[in-house]
């Protein structure tokens, strides 16, 4: 391979982007090097492109990829989730948090809040790690980084998503606990939002009803199991619909996935006795939600969020692709492509809401 790595570095000043030629990284043991195959374009890569969401510059963003190995450290071996051996060659995806194992968070199983937490796509970039993020021809993994081997039958543009929306949904669920024979509200038609609608429906729910203000995107979600779709209208409580929907006793599930404070609020009001709603897309600021106390109390609901996955949830998330990939569509969620020279262009498509991802494949245009 080439001794130099290309980098598309986010400044945090301006240009706001700039193409960087550095040396390939002198590894330490436990660390390995890997080619990027394929960056796809997330909503916090975006939020932070546009100035919405902050992250410390200067950095280089992308998180949802997979690349394939082209160098380690050999006097420490590499292992993978499984604890099977790493080698040269082996296409590759791995955990977006590194946590130390040690600190109060880790040991109480909370890895992804761990203070001494490394994620990649969201580091400052130093003079150790300086390809710490997707967008670039490699990425620099260190010590501690959980990697999962991707299964052959997977594409590239349908594994690389794996690495955040599938795993962050994958974990909604696993906080949701059993969902066969259970009614399911979805919340937003987004990526985060076709993945639940395909994990609830393969689960066995017996409803799931997607809703968005987007036409088509509500659309698509009848191509990802959803049973019952809703338009949704400022004018119009979505409460009331679903009630109607579910002969007045409500949901047993909801995933919230928009962030939205009245759109969070109509879905607790949408639970029937019993019922638990699971918080996902509330990840930057907001007014906060109301809610009545009383109607928790006697109804018998939980509320809970969920942010950032654990290494298992990654790794559901890839056995959950590689099981379903032909009977739901994931292959057409990722559909613009561009080089790492287009990434200006990557993000105006990403922001257009046009695709569900956008992809950056940096050496299919070499």
């Amino acid at each position: 391979m080439s001794d130099q790595c290309i980098s598309i570095v986010l400044t945090g000043d301006d240009p706001p982007l700039q193409r960087t030629v550095v040396e390939k990284p002198e590894l330490q043991p436990g660390e390995t090097l890997v080619e990027i195959l394929c960056c796809t374009i997330c909503g916090s890569d975006l939020h932070t492109y546009e100035g919405t969401r902050s992250t410390p510059c200067p950095t280089i963003l992308g998180h949802e990829m997979i690349g394939r190995v082209v160098d380690f450290n050999s006097e420490l071996p590499i292992r993978d989730y499984l604890d099977r051996p790493v080698n040269i060659g082996d296409r590759i995806t791995w955990s977006v948090a590194v946590s130390c194992k040690e600190c109060e968070n880790c040991r109480r199983g909370l890895t992804q809040k761990c203070t001494r937490l490394f994620k990649y796509g969201h580091q400052r970039l130093t003079d150790q790690n300086y390809l710490s993020g997707g967008l670039a021809s490699h990425c620099h993994l260190v010590k501690g980084t959980t990697i999962f081997k991707v299964p052959e039958s997977l594409p590239d543009q349908v594994a690389s998503p794996a690495n955040c929306a599938t795993a962050t949904v994958m974990g909604a669920f696993r906080l949701a606990g059993e969902i066969e024979n259970k009614s399911v509200l979805i919340l937003g038609a987004g990526m985060l939002g076709v993945t639940a609608a395909a994990v609830a429906h393969s689960h066995g729910a017996t409803a799931v009803i997607v809703t968005d203000i987007e036409p088509e995107r509500v659309k698509r979600s009848l191509e990802f199991g959803a049973t019952h779709t809703v338009l949704a209208k400022k004018e119009q409580p979505l409460h009331a619909e679903i009630q109607h929907l579910t002969d007045g006793r409500g949901v047993d599930l909801v995933f919230d996935m928009t962030g939205v404070p009245e759109v969070m609020e109509s879905g607790l009001e949408s639970l029937a006795i019993g019922g638990r709603m699971i918080l996902v897309g509330a990840v930057y600021p907001a007014r906060p939600i109301q809610f009545s106390a009383e109607t928790m109390v006697r109804k018998l609901l939980r509320l809970e969020g969920i942010h950032n996955y654990t290494d298992l949830d990654l790794a559901n998330a890839l056995n959950f692709l590689e099981r379903y990939q032909n009977q739901y569509p994931f292959q057409r969620l990722s559909e613009h492509s561009f080089s790492l020279e287009e990434v200006p262009a990557a993000f105006a498509e990403s922001a257009s809401h046009r695709s569900y991802r956008v992809a950056i494949l940096p050496h299919q245009f070499d």
